[in-house]
């Protein structure tokens, strides 16, 4: 969208736009146009200031175009052929090998991220006369102006009473020997490449490495995952443990504490030699987490303080050291989700248009869409104990899930962390074929500070999974495996 939206707004000698009363608008400017650069546009339109935002390249940013979307349509494709060659009902529905046409189902994916981009921004912002939209790169000039370098040619001076920075983050990169000389993949060209590689090695250990190695894997590529430590090493152990067994068991190589010194390509074969010796491979996804977008903005011309990743620092009301800047999303040192990034965007506007509003997020959930999924919320037991805090845990197996025995998957557990004498639930960790449908109950409790005696005495639908977290709450004082089928 190079041409810019009109705002229908009474515009004055020299520019300013009035409000009733004569009164001259806020004029707010958002670099970026992903969830929480638009969240902050409507939400600071709704409070009666008028909004300039500013895109470099496609309007959406990351997770409609390149993250979310995309990535959750492909895993879904791949749990499809997953269960359409082996399922736990083999024996009574007969197993076949489907034929995986990668082109088509790529043009359904992004067909769909087409229809949601338009729906959820291209129109939004053409329905909204109050936001202005400018195509191009944008860079302070001090702590009230910005320098737009437009798509179109030319630059543009474009001043501020506020400006949000909602630049997002971008694949990073580690500096592998070798590595740049090849025609390696990050998740952006892995989400949309036509074929599906015969040998595919991943880099990386966490969200976006395990998710596309996976679906990769059930769309018919051998993977091999190097990971420098364990998969999810910075979560509770027993995460990283049981998607590695889940894994190892549909054939994926899972490599730990295995690090690539050296990167080669040659003969459209790609070489990794590492500590394990050397591994082949047709195609190589690095996938070793986002950096943030922020080394073109001259963000020292506004004062604005960056960490040593690069990650522009706020406080809990999207605050930057500068004090007409905020920032929110993956750009900054909050979390890397776009739920997190929008509820950061909406709390900025309040802030940036008078209000006073805060993000807490010590109940945030997290998921992670392999299978079986992985989903978290608050503390950990090494969190916890980190932090002073003394604990009571527990773990339930899958095999003790009506749910996962009805389905014959039993692959999995969840895990509650008490804090040890109240019984308070602080923490929930749970790997689950369905983990990301019983999270936001567990994150509910913890917001409500349920004990898990107070969890334990809700009642819950037999034969769903969530009812596993009812089970696991009952194990703090009884034997659940000595209980009737739904004993409340």
């Amino acid at each position: 969208m190079a041409e810019a939206i009109a705002f229908h707004m009474d515009k004055r000698p020299g520019g300013e736009t009035k409000r009733g009363g004569g009164k001259q608008a806020l004029h707010v400017v958002v670099i970026g146009s992903g969830g929480a650069a638009m969240a902050a546009a409507l939400k600071s339109v709704e409070r009666g200031a008028r909004v300039t935002l500013i895109e470099r390249s496609t309007l959406g940013g990351t997770c409609v175009n390149i993250g979310c979307v995309p990535s959750k349509i492909m895993i879904r494709a791949a749990h499809i052929a997953h269960l359409r060659r082996e399922s736990p009902f083999d024996d009574g529905i007969a197993a076949g090998s489907p034929a995986i046409r990668r082109g088509r189902l790529l043009a359904q994916q992004q067909a769909r991220v087409d229809e949601l981009r338009h729906a959820k921004y291209e129109s939004v912002l053409e329905s909204t006369p109050a936001i202005t939209v400018l195509s191009g790169s944008a860079r302070f000039k001090d702590g009230r102006s910005l320098i737009v370098q437009l798509a179109e040619d030319g630059e543009r001076a474009v001043a501020f009473d506020r400006c949000l920075v909602a630049t997002g983050a971008s694949p990073a990169i580690p500096p592998i020997p070798g590595l740049k000389d090849t025609p390696y993949w990050t998740s952006n060209e892995a989400l949309v490449s036509e074929t599906i590689p015969g040998r595919l090695a991943v880099i990386g250990s966490s969200v976006v490495a395990v998710e596309l190695a996976q679906a990769f894997a059930r769309l018919g590529s051998q993977v091999t995952i190097l990971a420098r430590r364990t998969l999810f090493f910075r979560e509770d152990p027993a995460i990283g443990e049981a998607v590695a067994a889940a894994f190892r068991a549909e054939g994926i190589e899972v490599l730990e504490q295995t690090q690539a010194s050296r990167v080669g390509h040659a003969h459209g074969e790609f070489a990794l030699f590492t500590n394990r010796g050397e591994l082949r491979a047709d195609q190589l996804l690095i996938a070793t987490g986002r950096a943030p977008n922020t080394r073109d903005l001259a963000l020292e011309a506004a004062g604005v303080k960056v960490s040593a990743q690069g990650a522009i620092v706020v406080d809990e009301r999207m605050r930057t050291s500068a004090p007409n800047v905020f920032a929110a999303g993956d750009c900054t040192n909050q979390p890397q989700f776009v739920y997190v990034a929008a509820a950061a965007g909406t709390r900025a506007a309040i802030n940036m248009t008078g209000g006073e509003a805060a993000l807490d997020l010590t109940a945030m959930p997290a998921v992670v869409f392999t299978d079986p999924q992985v989903a978290t919320v608050g503390y950990s037991e090494a969190e916890a104990h980190h932090d002073g805090i003394e604990t009571d845990s527990r773990m339930l197996t899958l095999d003790n899930v009506p749910r996962a025995l009805a389905n014959f998957d039993t692959r999995g557990f969840i895990k509650l962390v008490a804090e040890a004498g109240s019984g308070r639930l602080i923490g929930v960790q749970a790997v689950a074929p369905e983990a990301g449908e019983l999270i936001q109950t567990a994150a509910l409790a913890i917001r409500v500070r349920m004990t898990v005696q107070e969890l334990a005495d809700q009642l819950f639908p037999y034969l769903t999974m969530v009812e596993g977290l009812k089970l696991a709450a009952q194990t703090f004082s009884k034997d659940v495996k000595q209980l009737s089928c739904c004993a409340g």
